[in-house]
Protein backbone atom coordinates (compact mmCIF):
# COMPACT_ATOMS: atom_id res chain seq x y z
CA UNK A 1 0.00 0.00 0.00
CA UNK A 2 1.15 3.87 -1.00
CA UNK A 3 2.19 5.62 2.05
CA UNK A 4 -0.15 9.01 2.91
CA UNK A 5 1.84 12.07 3.53
CA UNK A 6 0.07 14.81 4.68
CA UNK A 7 0.78 18.55 4.57
CA UNK A 8 0.01 20.25 7.27
CA UNK A 9 0.35 24.11 8.80
CA UNK A 10 -1.41 27.48 9.38
CA UNK A 11 -2.69 29.62 6.41
CA UNK A 12 -0.41 30.44 3.16
CA UNK A 13 2.32 28.64 4.13
CA UNK A 14 3.02 27.38 0.78
CA UNK A 15 1.41 23.71 1.08
CA UNK A 16 -0.45 23.54 -2.23
CA UNK A 17 2.70 24.73 -3.61
CA UNK A 18 4.62 22.10 -2.21
CA UNK A 19 1.46 19.49 -2.99
CA UNK A 20 2.02 20.73 -6.90
CA UNK A 21 5.14 20.53 -6.67
CA UNK A 22 5.25 16.79 -5.49
CA UNK A 23 2.46 15.37 -7.54
CA UNK A 24 3.80 17.14 -10.83
CA UNK A 25 1.08 18.93 -11.82
CA UNK A 26 -1.15 22.02 -11.13
CA UNK A 27 -4.32 20.42 -9.44
CA UNK A 28 -4.29 22.56 -6.00
CA UNK A 29 -5.15 26.43 -6.36
CA UNK A 30 -2.07 28.94 -5.29
CA UNK A 31 -2.67 32.11 -4.45
CA UNK A 32 -0.47 34.56 -2.12
CA UNK A 33 -3.87 34.74 -0.25
CA UNK A 34 -4.63 32.86 2.92
CA UNK A 35 -6.95 30.47 3.59
CA UNK A 36 -7.56 29.17 -0.36
CA UNK A 37 -7.33 25.16 0.21
CA UNK A 38 -10.42 24.16 2.09
CA UNK A 39 -10.77 20.31 1.64
CA UNK A 40 -8.40 17.72 1.67
CA UNK A 41 -7.15 17.36 -1.77
CA UNK A 42 -5.39 13.92 -2.85
CA UNK A 43 -2.46 13.21 -5.20
CA UNK A 44 0.16 11.09 -6.22
CA UNK A 45 3.89 11.37 -6.23
CA UNK A 46 6.55 9.16 -7.17
CA UNK A 47 10.12 9.53 -5.44
CA UNK A 48 12.47 7.28 -8.94
CA UNK A 49 10.37 3.84 -8.85
CA UNK A 50 8.57 4.58 -4.81
CA UNK A 51 4.60 6.05 -5.16
CA UNK A 52 3.18 7.64 -2.31
CA UNK A 53 0.31 9.76 -1.84
CA UNK A 54 0.18 13.36 -0.83
CA UNK A 55 -2.70 14.97 0.73
CA UNK A 56 -2.82 19.06 1.10
CA UNK A 57 -5.20 20.58 3.36
CA UNK A 58 -6.80 24.07 4.57
CA UNK A 59 -5.26 26.58 6.25
CA UNK A 60 -5.32 24.65 9.85
CA UNK A 61 -6.73 26.86 13.22
CA UNK A 62 -6.80 24.29 15.56
CA UNK A 63 -8.75 26.17 18.19
CA UNK A 64 -11.66 27.13 15.56
CA UNK A 65 -14.84 26.54 17.16
CA UNK A 66 -17.40 27.53 14.55
CA UNK A 67 -17.88 28.48 10.84
CA UNK A 68 -15.40 27.56 8.18
CA UNK A 69 -12.52 27.86 10.04
CA UNK A 70 -14.27 25.09 12.35
CA UNK A 71 -14.55 22.72 9.39
CA UNK A 72 -11.47 23.17 7.50
CA UNK A 73 -9.44 22.54 10.73
CA UNK A 74 -12.09 19.22 10.66
CA UNK A 75 -10.92 17.85 7.44
CA UNK A 76 -7.04 18.69 8.52
CA UNK A 77 -7.65 16.53 11.37
CA UNK A 78 -9.69 13.24 9.53
CA UNK A 79 -6.50 14.03 7.51
CA UNK A 80 -3.74 13.62 9.95
CA UNK A 81 -5.85 10.31 11.31
CA UNK A 82 -5.65 8.85 7.91
CA UNK A 83 -1.05 10.17 7.70
CA UNK A 84 1.50 7.80 8.03
CA UNK A 85 3.72 10.35 7.93
CA UNK A 86 2.86 14.55 8.97
CA UNK A 87 5.21 17.29 7.01
CA UNK A 88 4.39 20.27 9.01
CA UNK A 89 4.95 23.12 7.09
CA UNK A 90 5.88 26.60 8.49
CA UNK A 91 7.18 29.84 7.30
CA UNK A 92 10.91 30.63 7.54
CA UNK A 93 10.54 34.28 6.57
CA UNK A 94 7.73 35.43 9.35
CA UNK A 95 9.46 32.86 12.17
CA UNK A 96 7.69 31.16 15.10
CA UNK A 97 4.08 31.89 15.64
CA UNK A 98 1.38 31.11 18.41
CA UNK A 99 -0.50 29.27 15.80
CA UNK A 100 2.58 27.33 15.08
CA UNK A 101 2.90 26.08 18.47
CA UNK A 102 -1.12 25.19 18.82
CA UNK A 103 -0.21 22.89 15.62
CA UNK A 104 2.84 21.53 17.15
CA UNK A 105 1.01 20.20 20.02
CA UNK A 106 -1.76 19.12 18.58
CA UNK A 107 0.50 16.67 16.44
CA UNK A 108 2.49 15.71 19.18
CA UNK A 109 -0.58 13.97 20.84
CA UNK A 110 -1.62 12.37 17.34
CA UNK A 111 1.27 9.90 17.39
CA UNK A 112 2.26 10.23 13.75
CA UNK A 113 5.21 10.60 12.87
CA UNK A 114 5.86 14.58 12.22
CA UNK A 115 8.68 16.12 9.47
CA UNK A 116 9.02 19.75 10.20
CA UNK A 117 9.59 21.61 6.92
CA UNK A 118 10.93 25.26 7.03
CA UNK A 119 9.56 26.92 3.64
CA UNK A 120 10.14 30.06 1.93
CA UNK A 121 14.14 29.44 3.03
CA UNK A 122 15.65 30.08 -0.87
CA UNK A 123 18.47 32.57 -0.24
CA UNK A 124 18.86 32.22 3.33
CA UNK A 125 21.53 30.23 4.99
CA UNK A 126 19.52 26.84 6.33
CA UNK A 127 21.36 26.96 10.07
CA UNK A 128 19.74 30.51 10.19
CA UNK A 129 16.38 30.10 8.98
CA UNK A 130 15.28 26.90 11.00
CA UNK A 131 17.12 27.86 14.28
CA UNK A 132 14.28 29.50 15.96
CA UNK A 133 11.94 26.22 14.70
CA UNK A 134 13.66 24.00 17.25
CA UNK A 135 11.57 25.43 19.68
CA UNK A 136 8.88 23.97 18.22
CA UNK A 137 9.86 20.35 20.24
CA UNK A 138 9.17 18.27 16.71
CA UNK A 139 13.09 16.98 16.49
CA UNK A 140 15.17 18.74 13.35
CA UNK A 141 13.73 21.45 11.14
CA UNK A 142 14.47 20.99 7.81
CA UNK A 143 14.57 24.25 5.06
CA UNK A 144 13.30 23.95 2.02
CA UNK A 145 11.57 25.83 -1.15
CA UNK A 146 8.43 24.72 -2.09
CA UNK A 147 8.21 26.98 -4.73
CA UNK A 148 11.57 26.51 -6.40
CA UNK A 149 12.39 22.85 -5.25
CA UNK A 150 15.16 23.28 -3.15
CA UNK A 151 15.51 20.63 -0.63
CA UNK A 152 11.90 18.77 -1.29
CA UNK A 153 13.38 15.40 -3.20
CA UNK A 154 15.77 15.08 -0.02
CA UNK A 155 12.55 15.88 2.83
CA UNK A 156 10.57 13.22 0.92
CA UNK A 157 13.07 10.67 0.72
CA UNK A 158 13.38 11.10 4.47
CA UNK A 159 9.45 10.87 4.98
CA UNK A 160 9.75 7.57 2.65
CA UNK A 161 12.80 5.85 4.64
CA UNK A 162 10.36 3.85 7.07
CA UNK A 163 8.56 2.72 4.33
CA UNK A 164 9.25 -0.69 2.72
CA UNK A 165 9.68 -0.49 -1.40
CA UNK A 166 7.52 -2.73 -2.76
CA UNK A 167 8.81 -4.97 -5.97
CA UNK A 168 5.58 -4.78 -6.90
CA UNK A 169 4.13 -1.17 -6.45
CA UNK A 170 2.59 -0.52 -10.24
CA UNK A 171 0.90 2.64 -11.36
CA UNK A 172 -3.12 2.78 -10.17
CA UNK A 173 -5.36 1.26 -12.09
CA UNK A 174 -7.19 4.19 -14.16
CA UNK A 175 -11.42 4.55 -12.45
CA UNK A 176 -14.09 3.13 -14.65
CA UNK A 177 -15.11 6.71 -15.37
CA UNK A 178 -15.52 10.41 -13.75
CA UNK A 179 -17.94 12.37 -12.61
CA UNK A 180 -18.10 16.16 -12.58
CA UNK A 181 -20.97 17.38 -10.53
CA UNK A 182 -21.53 21.02 -11.36
CA UNK A 183 -24.08 23.95 -10.15
CA UNK A 184 -24.44 27.26 -9.16
CA UNK A 185 -23.20 28.09 -5.60
CA UNK A 186 -24.63 26.98 -2.52
CA UNK A 187 -26.84 23.98 -4.69
CA UNK A 188 -25.70 21.14 -2.03
CA UNK A 189 -22.58 20.04 -4.49
CA UNK A 190 -20.35 19.52 -1.33
CA UNK A 191 -23.11 17.03 -0.03
CA UNK A 192 -24.05 14.81 -2.60
CA UNK A 193 -20.46 14.17 -2.85
CA UNK A 194 -20.18 12.83 0.69
CA UNK A 195 -23.39 11.13 0.37
CA UNK A 196 -22.04 9.27 -2.77
CA UNK A 197 -18.92 8.59 -0.79
CA UNK A 198 -20.78 8.03 2.73
CA UNK A 199 -18.36 9.81 4.72
CA UNK A 200 -17.88 13.75 5.49
CA UNK A 201 -14.66 14.22 2.93
CA UNK A 202 -15.33 17.86 1.40
CA UNK A 203 -16.76 20.53 3.41
CA UNK A 204 -20.60 21.35 3.27
CA UNK A 205 -21.98 24.32 5.04
CA UNK A 206 -24.63 26.80 3.92
CA UNK A 207 -22.35 29.76 2.57
CA UNK A 208 -22.21 30.33 -1.04
CA UNK A 209 -18.63 29.37 -2.51
CA UNK A 210 -17.35 27.09 0.03
CA UNK A 211 -15.70 24.92 -2.41
CA UNK A 212 -13.41 27.09 -4.12
CA UNK A 213 -10.65 24.08 -6.13
CA UNK A 214 -11.74 21.18 -7.91
CA UNK A 215 -11.34 18.16 -5.53
CA UNK A 216 -11.06 14.49 -7.01
CA UNK A 217 -12.26 11.38 -5.09
CA UNK A 218 -11.25 7.86 -5.67
CA UNK A 219 -14.39 5.79 -4.44
CA UNK A 220 -15.96 2.28 -4.69
CA UNK A 221 -19.62 1.28 -5.44
CA UNK A 222 -20.31 -1.82 -6.37
CA UNK A 223 -17.43 -3.44 -6.63
CA UNK A 224 -16.67 -1.25 -9.34
CA UNK A 225 -14.51 2.25 -8.77
CA UNK A 226 -15.31 5.65 -9.92
CA UNK A 227 -13.41 8.75 -9.47
CA UNK A 228 -15.69 11.65 -7.99
CA UNK A 229 -14.69 15.48 -9.23
CA UNK A 230 -16.41 18.18 -6.67
CA UNK A 231 -16.36 21.87 -8.05
CA UNK A 232 -16.50 25.14 -7.00
CA UNK A 233 -20.07 26.73 -8.01
CA UNK A 234 -20.11 29.00 -11.04
CA UNK A 235 -21.68 32.47 -10.77
CA UNK A 236 -22.79 35.17 -13.32
CA UNK A 237 -19.79 36.10 -15.08
CA UNK A 238 -20.77 39.94 -13.52
CA UNK A 239 -20.01 38.33 -9.97
CA UNK A 240 -17.09 36.87 -10.37
CA UNK A 241 -14.34 39.34 -9.07
CA UNK A 242 -11.86 37.82 -7.07
CA UNK A 243 -9.07 36.06 -8.19
CA UNK A 244 -9.45 33.17 -6.76
CA UNK A 245 -13.21 32.86 -8.22
CA UNK A 246 -11.77 33.13 -11.75
CA UNK A 247 -9.51 30.42 -10.97
CA UNK A 248 -12.13 28.54 -9.34
CA UNK A 249 -14.01 28.72 -12.86
CA UNK A 250 -11.42 28.23 -15.13
CA UNK A 251 -11.22 24.84 -12.68
CA UNK A 252 -14.62 24.16 -12.91
CA UNK A 253 -14.39 23.92 -16.72
CA UNK A 254 -11.40 22.10 -16.71
CA UNK A 255 -13.80 19.46 -14.79
CA UNK A 256 -16.26 19.29 -16.99
CA UNK A 257 -13.95 18.52 -20.14
CA UNK A 258 -11.78 16.02 -17.92
CA UNK A 259 -15.25 14.26 -17.07
CA UNK A 260 -16.69 11.20 -18.43
CA UNK A 261 -20.55 12.23 -17.14
CA UNK A 262 -21.47 15.22 -15.77
CA UNK A 263 -24.35 15.73 -12.89
CA UNK A 264 -25.80 19.28 -13.76
CA UNK A 265 -27.46 19.92 -9.96
CA UNK A 266 -30.01 22.45 -9.19
CA UNK A 267 -31.81 23.91 -6.56
CA UNK A 268 -35.12 23.02 -6.16
CA UNK A 269 -36.21 26.34 -3.97
CA UNK A 270 -35.47 28.41 -6.45
CA UNK A 271 -36.35 28.93 -10.81
CA UNK A 272 -34.26 27.57 -13.05
CA UNK A 273 -32.05 30.74 -13.93
CA UNK A 274 -30.33 31.95 -16.72
CA UNK A 275 -26.99 31.04 -15.09
CA UNK A 276 -28.34 27.34 -15.28
CA UNK A 277 -28.82 27.29 -18.58
CA UNK A 278 -25.31 28.93 -19.05
CA UNK A 279 -23.63 26.40 -17.56
CA UNK A 280 -25.73 23.59 -18.92
CA UNK A 281 -24.27 25.12 -22.34
CA UNK A 282 -21.13 24.52 -21.12
CA UNK A 283 -21.66 20.55 -20.71
CA UNK A 284 -23.31 20.87 -23.76
CA UNK A 285 -20.69 22.43 -25.85
CA UNK A 286 -17.80 20.10 -24.49
CA UNK A 287 -19.78 16.91 -25.15
CA UNK A 288 -20.18 15.30 -22.17
CA UNK A 289 -22.58 12.82 -20.84
CA UNK A 290 -25.01 14.44 -18.40
CA UNK A 291 -27.34 13.27 -15.62
CA UNK A 292 -29.88 16.31 -13.88
CA UNK A 293 -30.38 15.91 -10.22
CA UNK A 294 -33.01 18.84 -8.67
CA UNK A 295 -31.98 19.08 -5.32
CA UNK A 296 -33.61 20.15 -1.94
CA UNK A 297 -36.49 17.91 -2.93
CA UNK A 298 -38.11 17.37 0.49
CA UNK A 299 -40.79 18.95 1.89
CA UNK A 300 -41.65 21.48 -1.55
CA UNK A 301 -45.26 21.53 -2.09
CA UNK A 302 -47.66 20.04 -5.04
CA UNK A 303 -47.86 23.30 -6.55
CA UNK A 304 -44.08 24.24 -6.02
CA UNK A 305 -42.90 20.55 -7.59
CA UNK A 306 -45.39 21.16 -10.54
CA UNK A 307 -43.62 24.41 -11.15
CA UNK A 308 -40.02 23.33 -11.18
CA UNK A 309 -40.86 20.54 -13.81
CA UNK A 310 -42.47 23.39 -16.08
CA UNK A 311 -39.84 25.60 -15.33
CA UNK A 312 -37.12 23.17 -16.12
CA UNK A 313 -38.35 21.80 -19.40
CA UNK A 314 -39.25 25.63 -20.27
CA UNK A 315 -35.75 26.97 -19.85
CA UNK A 316 -33.77 23.79 -19.90
CA UNK A 317 -35.60 21.64 -22.69
CA UNK A 318 -32.26 21.38 -24.97
CA UNK A 319 -31.31 19.12 -22.32
CA UNK A 320 -34.30 16.87 -23.11
CA UNK A 321 -31.62 13.59 -23.42
CA UNK A 322 -30.69 13.50 -20.24
CA UNK A 323 -32.49 11.91 -17.47
CA UNK A 324 -33.13 14.07 -14.73
CA UNK A 325 -34.24 13.34 -10.68
CA UNK A 326 -35.51 15.14 -8.18
CA UNK A 327 -32.82 14.01 -5.20
CA UNK A 328 -32.35 15.20 -1.47
CA UNK A 329 -28.45 14.89 -1.06
CA UNK A 330 -29.19 15.64 2.59
CA UNK A 331 -31.55 13.11 3.03
CA UNK A 332 -29.36 10.34 0.90
CA UNK A 333 -33.36 10.62 -0.94
CA UNK A 334 -33.08 9.48 -5.07
CA UNK A 335 -29.26 8.85 -4.95
CA UNK A 336 -30.13 4.85 -6.34
CA UNK A 337 -31.62 6.12 -8.95
CA UNK A 338 -29.08 9.22 -9.97
CA UNK A 339 -26.27 6.72 -9.90
CA UNK A 340 -28.02 4.14 -12.13
CA UNK A 341 -28.61 6.84 -14.82
CA UNK A 342 -25.08 8.01 -14.74
CA UNK A 343 -23.92 4.63 -15.62
CA UNK A 344 -26.49 4.30 -18.23
CA UNK A 345 -25.21 7.79 -19.39
CA UNK A 346 -21.54 6.69 -19.40
CA UNK A 347 -22.57 3.10 -21.38
CA UNK A 348 -24.33 5.62 -23.54
CA UNK A 349 -21.20 7.61 -24.28
CA UNK A 350 -19.13 5.22 -24.79
CA UNK A 351 -20.96 2.71 -26.91
CA UNK A 352 -20.10 0.71 -29.73
CA UNK A 353 -21.84 1.55 -32.74
CA UNK A 354 -21.26 -0.98 -35.97
CA UNK A 355 -20.87 0.08 -38.88
CA UNK A 356 -23.17 -2.18 -40.94
CA UNK A 357 -25.81 -1.25 -38.57
CA UNK A 358 -25.30 2.02 -38.57
CA UNK A 359 -25.98 2.47 -42.07
CA UNK A 360 -28.84 0.22 -41.97
CA UNK A 361 -30.66 2.82 -39.43
CA UNK A 362 -29.38 5.77 -41.65
CA UNK A 363 -31.42 4.10 -44.88
CA UNK A 364 -34.28 3.74 -42.53
CA UNK A 365 -34.20 6.87 -41.39
CA UNK A 366 -34.22 8.32 -45.13
CA UNK A 367 -36.69 6.36 -46.37
CA UNK A 368 -38.61 7.97 -43.56
CA UNK A 369 -38.18 11.38 -44.16
CA UNK A 370 -35.43 12.32 -47.23
CA UNK A 371 -33.30 15.77 -47.21
CA UNK A 372 -34.68 18.73 -48.55
CA UNK A 373 -33.44 19.27 -52.27
CA UNK A 374 -30.06 21.94 -52.40
CA UNK A 375 -31.07 23.96 -55.76
CA UNK A 376 -31.42 21.15 -58.46
CA UNK A 377 -29.85 18.85 -56.21
CA UNK A 378 -31.16 16.32 -53.28
CA UNK A 379 -28.03 15.10 -50.58
CA UNK A 380 -27.54 11.55 -51.22
CA UNK A 381 -26.31 9.66 -48.24
CA UNK A 382 -24.69 6.16 -48.73
CA UNK A 383 -23.25 5.08 -45.36
CA UNK A 384 -22.32 5.68 -41.84
CA UNK A 385 -19.42 5.08 -39.42
CA UNK A 386 -18.16 5.87 -35.67
CA UNK A 387 -16.25 8.81 -35.27
CA UNK A 388 -15.73 9.04 -31.81
CA UNK A 389 -17.04 8.13 -28.37
CA UNK A 390 -17.82 10.31 -25.57
CA UNK A 391 -20.12 12.03 -27.41
CA UNK A 392 -20.70 9.09 -29.83
CA UNK A 393 -20.08 10.95 -33.18
CA UNK A 394 -21.49 9.34 -36.31
CA UNK A 395 -20.00 10.45 -39.71
CA UNK A 396 -22.28 10.13 -42.64
CA UNK A 397 -20.43 9.69 -46.03
CA UNK A 398 -22.29 10.81 -49.66
CA UNK A 399 -22.89 13.14 -52.11
CA UNK A 400 -23.70 17.07 -51.95
CA UNK A 401 -24.19 17.01 -47.82
CA UNK A 402 -22.33 20.68 -48.23
CA UNK A 403 -26.14 22.03 -47.60
CA UNK A 404 -27.22 19.69 -45.06
CA UNK A 405 -30.11 21.93 -42.87
CA UNK A 406 -29.66 21.78 -39.34
CA UNK A 407 -33.41 20.72 -38.61
CA UNK A 408 -32.64 18.03 -40.70
CA UNK A 409 -29.43 17.38 -38.76
CA UNK A 410 -31.62 17.22 -35.60
CA UNK A 411 -33.97 14.98 -37.23
CA UNK A 412 -30.74 12.55 -37.64
CA UNK A 413 -29.53 12.97 -34.12
CA UNK A 414 -33.10 11.98 -32.94
CA UNK A 415 -33.27 8.61 -35.07
CA UNK A 416 -30.03 7.58 -34.38
CA UNK A 417 -30.84 8.28 -30.19
CA UNK A 418 -33.82 6.28 -30.45
CA UNK A 419 -32.86 3.19 -32.33
CA UNK A 420 -29.44 3.08 -30.22
CA UNK A 421 -30.78 3.77 -27.10
CA UNK A 422 -28.59 6.48 -26.25
CA UNK A 423 -29.85 8.50 -23.41
CA UNK A 424 -27.91 10.63 -21.20
CA UNK A 425 -25.22 11.63 -23.92
CA UNK A 426 -25.24 14.12 -26.56
CA UNK A 427 -25.05 12.90 -29.99
CA UNK A 428 -23.05 14.43 -33.27
CA UNK A 429 -23.35 14.00 -36.66
CA UNK A 430 -20.88 14.79 -39.61
CA UNK A 431 -21.16 14.76 -43.08
CA UNK A 432 -18.33 13.41 -45.22
CA UNK A 433 -19.19 14.99 -48.83
CA UNK A 434 -17.19 12.39 -51.79
CA UNK A 435 -15.60 14.10 -54.25
CA UNK A 436 -16.75 14.59 -57.61
CA UNK A 437 -14.14 13.44 -60.05
CA UNK A 438 -15.88 15.26 -62.94
CA UNK A 439 -16.63 18.33 -61.10
CA UNK A 440 -14.20 20.08 -63.69
CA UNK A 441 -15.20 18.60 -66.82
CA UNK A 442 -12.95 15.49 -68.49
Amino acid sequence: MEPAVVLVGRPNVGKSTLFNRLTRSRDALVADLPGLTRDRHYGRGRVGERPYLVVDTGGFEPVASEGILHEMAKQTKQAIIEADVVVFLVDGRSGVTPQDHSIADLLRRSGRRVLLAVNKAEGMDPSRAVAEFHELGLGEPYAISSAHGDHVRELIELALEPFPETADAAEPATPTMKIAVIGRPNVGKSTLVNTLLGEERVIAFDQPGTTRDSIELDFTRDGKTYTLIDTAGVRRRGKVTETIEKFSVIKTLQAISDANVVILMLDAQQDVSDQDAHIAGFILEAGRALVVAINKWDGLSGERREAIKRDFARKLGFLDFARHHFISAKEATGIDALFTSVRRAYAAATAKLPTPRLTRVLAEAVARQQPPRAGKVRPKMRYAHQGGMNPPIIVIHGNALDDIPDAYRRYLEHFFREAFKLEGTPLRIAFRTGHNPYANGI
